[in-house]
């Protein structure tokens, strides 16, 4: 396939597993670019035997990360292949067939516009156990925090079309986290994504890996911390200002419902003020006047559903008025940022 070009991030491979990776690949496909991403001397003479087999190399002098070796990638595949469709990456570890490859790049071909991912099935038995778990975590809280649904969030076989490819490289992240911010691009620019099933193989437990499970999760994860601790810092100036209100106002005149009910506004005018300028500026960076609309909107509906469903159940069993604000919000947290992820910020 030479309109499709195939690149092989790579960072201190298994020599054998490569070679014989690399063997197979060569004879079905005629552009090939690895990247040999700061590996070492050691590995000089390794990657200059694929140089002579007629395949490209990029070097990194040092170990930059496996965002930055397909950014260094795209970049060059774009000034140097003009008639091509579009690329696959693969990983060097063994991990993707040949047949697998075959696969994306055809329906890359197909659709050029979307970005391909090459999806393994993390329900077999032979699956490691930080591959299997990690992989299902981070699935869901794609579903819950970012909107879309995919099978194989860190999946390394991918196919992507000149026009993506173009747009990746100003996505943010270095290393693994790079991987994930692509997936969060897509949601946000609305590139469609296709998944096409692929083997899963993990050779040896898949000790050939450079994902390292705790430092590489926290790269991963600190992505959805802006969207949590946004609503975090919203919700407890939310709940301080309820209860000096709750303090403040006159509770035995007023009646105790009329006291929640104006603490519960009062605090909320303010949190909320707060809340959109937080996640206009920095979560969803979105900051038109539709969404300030329905932003205070959502804010309204919530208000009186939070301040009503509190005023009853303190009526009704005599509970602790801020204790029950803090389990009422808790429940309807999530629901909140769906709402405003979908509606109100919505490019």
């Amino acid at each position: 396939m030479k309109e499709i070009v195939i690149i092989i991030p790579a960072y201190k491979p298994h020599k054998k597993i490569m070679k014989e990776f690399m063997e197979e690949l060569n004879k079905n496909f005629e552009n090939i670019v690895i990247v040999d991403d700061g590996s070492g001397e050691e590995y000089q003479n390794f990657f200059a035997s694929f140089k002579k087999q007629g395949l490209t190399i990029l070097k990194h002098h040092i170990n930059l990360g496996k965002g930055r070796a397909i950014k260094t990638a795209f970049n060059y595949c774009l000034n140097t292949y003009s008639e091509i469709v579009g690329c696959v990456t693969a990983d060097c570890d063994g991990q993707h067939t040949i047949e697998d490859i075959k696969k994306c790049a055809l329906k890359l071909k197909q659709e050029p516009e979307k970005l391909i991912l090459g999806t393994r099935d993390f329900d077999k038995e032979n699956i490691p156990f930080k591959s299997r778990y990690g992989n299902k975590i981070t699935r869901n809280i794609f579903k819950t925090f970012i909107g879309i649904k995919i099978t194989d969030t860190q999946t390394g076989l991918r196919a992507f079309g000149k026009n993506t490819m173009k747009q990746f490289l100003n996505v943010s992240g270095e290393r693994f986290e790079y991987e994930t911010n692509i997936l969060i691009e897509c949601k946000e620019n609305n590139i469609k994504i296709a998944e096409v099933p692929i083997e899963t193989v993990y050779i040896n437990n898949n000790e050939t890996s450079h994902f390292h499970p705790v430092r590489d999760a926290i790269l991963i994860y600190k992505l959805f911390l802006k969207y949590i601790l946004s609503a975090l810092s919203s919700f407890i100036v939310d709940i301080l200002l309820f209860t000096i209100f709750i303090h403040v106002l006159p509770t035995i005149e007023m009646g105790i419902i009329t006291t929640i009910v104006l603490a519960t506004i009062m605090a909320r005018i303010f949190s909320s003020v707060y809340n959109f300028t937080i996640n206009a500026k920095v979560v969803f960076k979105n900051r038109g006047k539709s969404s300030i609309i329905k932003y205070f909107v959502l804010v309204g509906v919530q208000m009186f559903v939070s301040a009503f469903a509190v005023s009853f159940i303190c009526n009704t069993i005599y509970a602790n008025a801020t204790f029950m604000k803090i389990v009422v919000d808790a429940i309807i947290f999530i629901l909140n940022f769906i709402i405003q992820r979908e509606w109100v910020f919505k490019k």
